[in-house]
């Protein structure tokens, strides 16, 4: 692809403001990809404004796949015509935290890797480092679209690993929204012997049963009775809070000796209600935290996609060109307004 080559982008200010502009296709240096972009999902990190607005304008979307156009010097695993899926973080693998298995607070990770410009554009640039471990091609039995869920369903995998999820626990999704729907199908899949979902949107509710909840409750104080009288009498050993106002009902559904997963990232200072005794004394819960996925945890998403495990194409809801982007970010910014799950941007549509 010749210099100075011209490529369409969504260009994010707000979420009510999300342009169509035009750049140059960036050029690629030494173990370096240039990658067309076929399909990128809108993640709900996507629409945290508060997280963004400093940052502003730029181009967002890190749930990506697509194919190689051209490789820099030196690749060799990657030519043009594969089929890849890429993540934009990766971890340096050397520091203290990858050592001790903590791969997605590593320094490089949380601040040294990035895609040029971001997935909602034609083409980006993938660096050296994350062509090294964070590209993994797929076989023609996987569909651009479904590869894209390889990073969320990466970052889901890696946070019922921290929770420590057992086959046999009882487990409780609170938020039904993408994140929450693909922890409901894997915890089915790791052998979860009871899984129930909470939302407060029926549609979101009807998908839970799809991708495999036993039960479903409307998110409110009188769903914890609910929960007893499904769960054999007791709260669930793993609580998923996938999104941050039902923190407070997170604290009064996990069983003694129960976890509680924060794995969406919450609002801007958010707090959680509650004093020390009321969360530990004599209860033995464990408080666990989770961010991002690991390059091992991609290649296992991508493994669990191929086979069929986790049927991620149940969950597009919208399949929208560059120019339609705003619309995406709108519907995910605003589920109660809109019958939405997962948003896949196609460039190239």
């Amino acid at each position: 692809m010749g210099r100075d080559k011209m490529m369409r982008v969504a260009m994010y200010y707000s979420n009510r403001d999300v342009r169509l502009e035009e750049m140059k296709v960036p050029n690629i240096g030494p173990g370096e990809i240039l990658m067309k972009v076929v399909a990128s999902g809108i993640c709900g990190s996507d629409v945290m404004e508060w997280y963004r607005r400093d940052k502003v304008p730029l181009v967002l979307g890190h749930e990506v796949s697509g194919e190689v156009v051209s490789a820099g010097d030196g690749v060799k695993e990657f030519k043009a015509g594969d089929r890849v899926a890429a993540t934009h973080h990766v971890p340096c693998n050397t520091c203290h935290y990858c050592l001790r298995g903590h791969h997605t607070v590593c320094d490089t990770l949380l601040r040294g890797t990035h895609f040029e410009p971001g997935g909602f554009a034609e083409y980006l640039r993938v660096p050296a480092i994350n062509v090294d471990r964070g590209v993994f091609a797929f076989s023609g039995k996987v569909s651009f679209e479904e590869a894209s869920f390889m990073e969320p369903l990466a970052c889901v995998l890696r946070g019922q690993r921290n929770a420590g999820l057992r086959p046999g626990d009882s487990v409780l999704v609170l938020g039904s929204g993408i994140s929450g729907l693909l922890h409901i199908a894997l915890a089915r899949s790791l052998g979860a012997g009871f899984v129930a979902a909470a939302d407060t949107i029926p549609f979101r509710l009807k998908k839970a049963g799809e991708m495999g909840a036993h039960a479903t409750f409307e998110a409110n104080e009188d769903m914890i009775d609910r929960l007893r009288e499904t769960n054999g009498g007791r709260l669930a050993d793993l609580v998923i809070i996938c999104f941050d106002g039902f923190i407070p009902l997170a604290l009064k559904a996990v069983e003694r000796g129960g976890t509680v997963l924060f794995f969406a990232g919450a609002g801007e200072g958010a707090r959680i209600p509650s004093t020390i005794n009321e969360l530990f004394w004599r209860t033995e819960i464990s408080l666990a935290s989770t961010y991002g996925g690991g390059p091992a945890d991609c290649r296992t998403a991508l493994s669990l996609i191929e086979a069929g495990t986790i049927p991620v194409r149940r969950l597009i809801t919208h399949r929208l060109g560059l120019a339609e982007a705003g619309l995406g970010f709108k519907a995910v910014a605003s589920p109660l307004e809109h019958d939405c799950i997962k948003v896949i941007v196609e460039p190239h549509k």
